[in-house]
């Protein structure tokens, strides 16, 4: 079986002239060291220095063997340079996986952490199923959900909590019934998140009091929150989305947040990764960016967890 600490020995003691020297060097007992070269002759079958109580001389096939020896272990350490240098600086490339509603609210962010990691290469991969990260060599998920996630050998990391309201536009308002208690909404026209034919139904809360369920019959559903939003600022009625998806149309007046003691729904998002282990620096950069980033810009909190 090769061993590469042998072809060390060989180096280093005809580097240093000799056992004696090398032994030193090393630090390691002389006896030793001539010990594992001699092992080393016995398994190639080939004496590689010629030695007498005065003199160390290499064989021609020891001075072949020594040259491609140096030579291995030049580039054994330039491969755990190149390691090194990678531990010590974010760079390579991050896979990341995220739902096309989450790559429209990462796209600044990303873009931002690429900008000041140069070195650093990205590639996102967009869809709304369930991605299996290990399985398709993910380096790292970003989840939105209402529901705990499934116990797994994934690493979960909490990025921040997501409120969903309810909202519509003011002229959808002005021509509608009064609005002023959850149970209401059933005389009016809702747009849902969704694509399938399924009941759907909206448990709203607030601070004191019981939940209440409303169950919905959609003008429109889709599993796109643009589509949603576009939909409820064109007025055809009321939509359940996260407070940051409506936060630029609140402002401009495009949309009036309906109901404002209740919410629609309580999710999260959420950072998965395979493993803390081994991870590379830049994807250990990119999970402290986006822990940092994101309850600041959903919330408006900065996260000092």
């Amino acid at each position: 079986m090769l061993d590469l600490n042998d072809h060390h020995y060989f180096v280093q003691a005809v580097d240093h002239g000799g056992f004696a020297a090398a032994g030193r060097a090393l630090d390691i007992p002389k006896s030793t060291l001539s010990r594992r070269v001699i092992n080393l002759e016995a398994r190639l079958g080939v004496r590689l220095i010629e030695r007498t109580s005065r003199s160390f001389v290499l064989t021609d096939v020891g001075r072949d063997f020594y040259r491609h020896a140096r030579a291995m272990l030049i580039e054994a350490e330039a491969a755990e340079d190149t390691v090194t240098r990678r531990l010590a600086e974010p760079s390579g490339t991050i896979r990341i996986t995220c739902s096309f509603g989450m790559a429209r609210f990462l796209s600044d962010l990303l873009s931002r952490f690429l900008t000041e990691h140069p070195r650093v290469n990205l590639i996102q991969h967009t869809t709304n199923r369930n991605v299996d990260l290990i399985e398709e060599g993910f380096d790292i998920g970003v989840r939105g959900h209402s529901q705990p996630l499934p116990d797994s050998e994934l690493v979960q990391r909490r990025l921040t909590d997501t409120p969903w309201h309810a909202f519509a536009a003011p002229a959808y308002l002005e021509q509608s019934a009064s609005l002023s208690h959850p149970h209401e909404l059933a005389e009016h026209s809702t747009i849902a998140l969704g694509s399938r034919a399924e009941q759907l139904s909206w448990t709203l809360r607030r601070d004191s009091g019981a939940d209440v369920v409303v169950q919905l019959a959609p003008k429109l559903q889709s599993d796109d929150m643009d589509t949603l939003k576009a939909a409820a600022i064109a007025g055809l009625g009321i939509v359940s989305l996260p407070e940051y998806i409506a936060r630029e149309q609140v402002a401009s007046g495009a949309l009036c947040r309906v109901l404002p003691e209740w919410t629609t729904q309580q999710a999260q998002i959420t950072l998965l990764t395979p493993s803390r282990r081994g991870q590379l620096p830049a994807v250990r950069a990119l999970i402290g960016f986006l822990a940092a980033q994101f309850p600041e810009i959903v919330t408006g909190q900065k996260n000092h967890g």
